[in-house]
This record gives structure tokens, C-alpha cells and sequence, in this order.
């Protein structure tokens, strides 16, 4: 009689016992931040998975597949008495101990000072080089912003060689270029006339100081005098003028001589004018020195 539930025993505790899961913590009481494992042994022990109740953290887990057994780490940051939560009505407990500080001998004081290391050369040529790149990047800005203003910039940024004739060769070549136009012949009188006096007008704005271009007829002629214009360059502009404004404002046809007459005198008034021009700055080069 014996015999038969001896074996019925052992097939219980060999075969049905070993299905059940056997949840078991490495240490139920630790320090503060140190670690524990909860062992869950047996067949369905994959199925469980412990929770915290706030304080406690799950840092891994892993199967171990030799003894079949779950293997989770937990820590846990706050002191006292925690449970693990293995399911809806079973916990283990889980006792954490805060560390305690013994100040009464010695008062708390970092490990090590702070260390104040020395810089090296190379550090401080870095910061020198830096130092000079910052101040040649602003001189080169305001430098280039000085040449931007005075418009060389445009000039060499340009494809254009820079004119380097003066005022007089420039408005010679440009009537010389008007008389090869041959406007006046071809029935355009008007537009003739109108690049005649730009011509006249620009040369005066950069041989003297005045703004021709923004001035009537008469009071460029008087704006002139008042220069120290001789009487003959004056004489000769006047008349130049009330010939081309008689045919841009009053419609005048001028005869076929009086075209080539008013490019010669705007050719000669040129002349005069640049000589006068040389004469003034050489008298003022004269008193400048004489002071």
C-alpha cells in the first residue's frame, strides 16, 4: 500500500510541482542603488513579469534557458519597505537602507579640488591668431566698404578698362563720333542738337563745379561767367545753345551749314574752355605756393 503512493508522490513533485512558476529574490533587503534578482523558476515562468510599485526599477531582463528560469534585475533609489508585484494577489517584499553619512567626524567636502591647468603654447597662439583674423576681417570690411562707396568696386568688378582720357579729349572724341552719325542728314535734327548739348553740358560738369545738366541754358551761361569763363568760350556757348534750343523747343530747321558751323564752334568753345580750365588750376597750384 506504501509503495503505490510513494510513487504517486514522487510523479507530483517531479512532473506537476516543476509547472508552477517560483518566484525568489537574490537579497529581500539593499542599499540604496544597489541591485537584486528576482528568480522565477518553472515551466510558464516566462509569463511573468514583475512590476514595481513606483520606487522600484526594472534595469533587464533574461532567460536563462538551462534552468529555465526568468532572471529580472530591479534597484531602487528610495528607502524603506517596497513590494515587487508578481500578480493580482502576490508580491515580495523588497527592504531598501538609506545610507548613512557620518559628519560628526569630518564635514562633507568634494573628493578633489578643482584642478587649474596651465594653458599651453599652442592654445595661446590659437587665441592670437584668432585675435589677428578678427581684426584683419574688420579692416577688410571697412576697407572694402570705403572702395564700395567711392565706386571702385563697380570698376573692377567691370570688364570695361577704366577712361582714362581727360575731359577734353572725351567730349572731342565724342563730337568727332556725333559728326560721324550723320544725324542732321538723315532728317534727325532734333536728336543731332540733343546729343550736342549733353556733350557740352557733361564736359562743363567735370571741368568745373557746376551741375550743368540740372541747369537751363542761361543760367549755365551765367553760372560759367561767374566761373571766370573768358568772354569768347561765354560768347561761343551762348550761341551754341540758342541754336539747339531753337530747334528742340521751337522747331527751327536750321540750314545745312549751320549744323557743320554749330559743331565747330562746340569743338573750339571745348578748347577754350580746357585751356582756361589749365590756366586757373596752374594760378591756384601758384598761390598755394606762394602761402
Amino acid at each position: 500500500m506504501k509503495k503505490p503512493l510513494t510513487i504517486i508522490y514522487y510523479l507530483l513533485t517531479t512532473l506537476v510541482a516543476p509547472a508552477f512558476a517560483q518566484p525568489q529574490l537574490s537579497a529581500d533587503t539593499i542599499l540604496l542603488g544597489d541591485q537584486t534578482v528576482l528568480r522565477v523558476s518553472g515551466e510558464e515562468c516566462g509569463k511573468w513579469h514583475p512590476e514595481g510599485d513606483g520606487a522600484i526599477e526594472v534595469l533587464k531582463e533574461e532567460y536563462d534557458t538551462l534552468h529555465k528560469a526568468m532572471l529580472t534585475t530591479l534597484t531602487c533609489f528610495e528607502p524603506g519597505l517596497h513590494y515587487v508585484k508578481l500578480g493580482p494577489d502576490d508580491s515580495l517584499p523588497l527592504m531598501v537602507l538609506d545610507i548613512e553619512v557620518d559628519t560628526s567626524s569630518e564635514e562633507i567636502r568634494d573628493i578633489a579640488g578643482i584642478e587649474q591647468v596651465p594653458y599651453t603654447f599652442w592654445e595661446i597662439i590659437r587665441w592670437v591668431l584668432l585675435g589677428l583674423g578678427m581684426l584683419a576681417l574688420a579692416f577688410g570690411g571697412w576697407w572694402f566698404w570705403k572702395k564700395w562707396k567711392s565706386g571702385k568696386v563697380s570698376e573692377w568688378l567691370s570688364d570695361e578698362k577704366p577712361d582714362t582720357r581727360t575731359a577734353e579729349e572725351r567730349a572731342l572724341d565724342n563730337l568727332e563720333t556725333l559728326r560721324k552719325k550723320q544725324l542732321w542728314q538723315s532728317g534727325r535734327t532734333k536728336e543731332y542738337y540733343t546729343e550736342l548739348t549733353d556733350t557740352v553740358r557733361l564736359f562743363i560738369e567735370e571741368t568745373t563745379e557746376i551741375r550743368a545738366t540740372e541747369m537751363t541754358s542761361e543760367e549755365c551761361v551765367d553760372a560759367l561767367k561767374c566761373k571766370g569763363a573768358s568772354d569768347d568760350a561765354t560768347a561761343l556757348l551762348r550761341d551754341i545753345f540758342s541754336t539747339a534750343d531753337m530747334v528742340k523747343f521751337a522747331k527751327s530747321e536750321p540750314l545745312p551749314y549751320e549744323h557743320q558751323k554749330v559743331l565747330e564752334e562746340t569743338v573750339e568753345f571745348v578748347k577754350k574752355m580746357w585751356a582756361c580750365v589749365n590756366r586757373n588750376n596752374g594760378n591756384n597750384e601758384n598761390d598755394g605756393n606762394n602761402e
